[in-house]
């Protein structure tokens, strides 16, 4: 069963050039590490201070093999460090959920 990793960000709202570069390097890094990577969401409109992204996982074991392969990747601690010496990440919450309402429908166009 696959599940989906949810992440909420708390960013600086001086920092969304920065998390928008965070957010481009793991757009490498993640699928290279194991992880099926749907994206990264940036403050567009209304709150200026809140982020995600999400990506599906096999299991809960196939996540944990994808950190220590992403912790050891040189784009991952590069990217780690970033946020480290920036800090514009603020607060981070990350939860798991499944899918529930497939499978859906084709898209119908009128």
């Amino acid at each position: 069963m696959t599940i989906t990793c949810f992440i909420r960000y708390e960013i600086d709202p001086f920092g969304k050039a920065a998390f928008g570069e965070y957010a481009r390097n793991w757009g490498q890094a993640i699928p290279r590490c194991g992880a099926d990577l749907i994206g990264y969401f940036a403050p567009h409109e209304g709150s200026a201070t809140t982020a995600y992204a999400a990506y599906n996982i096999e299991s809960l074991a196939a996540y944990e093999a994808y950190r220590a392969r992403l912790a050891a990747d040189p784009a991952g601690k590069a990217n780690y460090e970033f946020v480290r010496r920036e800090r514009f990440i603020l607060k981070e919450d990350r939860m798991f959920l499944k899918l529930a309402s497939g499978p859906h429908a084709p898209l119908v166009k009128l």
